[in-house]
């Protein structure tokens, strides 16, 4: 690991519910520098879920993440709770605050058991191969591509793009990452290989991001395979299916503001 996408800074702030973190340069955007990509805020706030639901025999099943405004780069607040409890069914959400609410992450959580003898697949494995070179409007951008390991594949003639990705930060510091921070950390991606627009023409930014699961992760190697439309009136969307190295692990979901530069 090169770093860290946040710092956690010492002692609470506003109430006894919130934590004050400090984002490095790992997060700001390739939009402008002035603002945090959406990976690394959904990957904080899904950890700070998965710190909340620490044995109760309960999983993330969903994650859905609403950019509420620009995230800036500088100290923000998170904070975590129970919104709807239950013991097979339970909603979790975390909240990003920079002198008002930036971003939000609605969690669903389900109870485990074991359905291993049913388990299926949608898809078959990814098999990851030679990596192609950054799409150039995305090369030496810094900030956020600076702490991720894209390995673009070449998709010749097939109807949706293909990128595997591997974080090479830390959440926060050099505290533990689970898979799915992990794989939170680069699922925000996904618009960006699904491209069907030039970024030095257009703007393309998400306003969301929706991760449903039927497993979890495993790993740090994560691929997306992503197609995108885009609309007359400056809306789009994005859909991508997402696999780690075992196979098949669920779909993410954006709409995306498009707009001339």
């Amino acid at each position: 690991m090169i770093g860290c996408y946040y710092q956690r800074m010492a002692g609470l702030v506003s109430d006894g519910d919130d934590l004050a973190f400090d984002p490095t340069d790992y997060t700001r955007s390739n939009w402008t520098p002035e603002i945090q990509h959406g990976s690394p805020p959904l990957a904080l706030l899904t950890k700070l879920i998965e710190e909340l639901s620490a044995g109760s025999g309960l999983r993330i099943g969903r994650l859905s993440l609403d950019i509420l405004g620009a995230i800036p780069v500088r100290p923000v607040r998170a904070r975590a709770w129970v919104e709807r409890p239950g013991s097979r069914i339970c909603m979790m959400v975390a909240e990003l605050s920079a002198d008002r609410v930036v971003a939000r992450v609605t969690a669903w959580l389900l109870s485990v058991s074991d359905t291993a003898s049913v388990a299926s697949d949608r898809y078959p494995p990814l098999v990851e191969g030679p990596a192609q070179p950054r799409p150039a409007p995305f090369e030496g951008v810094g900030g956020y591509f600076e702490a991720v390991n894209w390995r673009p594949q070449d998709t010749t003639g097939q109807p949706a793009a293909v990128s595997w990705f591997s974080p090479t930060a830390y959440v926060v510091d050099t505290e533990p990452t689970s898979a799915l921070q992990r794989l939170a950390a680069v699922v925000d991606c996904a618009n960006g290989v699904g491209a069907v627009l030039d970024p030095n023409q257009f703007f393309f930014m998400n306003t969301d991001t929706v991760v449903h699961l039927h497993r979890l992760p495993t790993g740090s190697d994560f691929a997306l395979r992503a197609r995108t439309s885009i609309g007359p009136d400056g809306v789009g969307a994005s859909a991508a299916e997402v696999f780690d190295k075992a196979g098949f692990v669920g779909t993410c979901a954006q709409t995306l503001l498009v707009q001339r530069r």
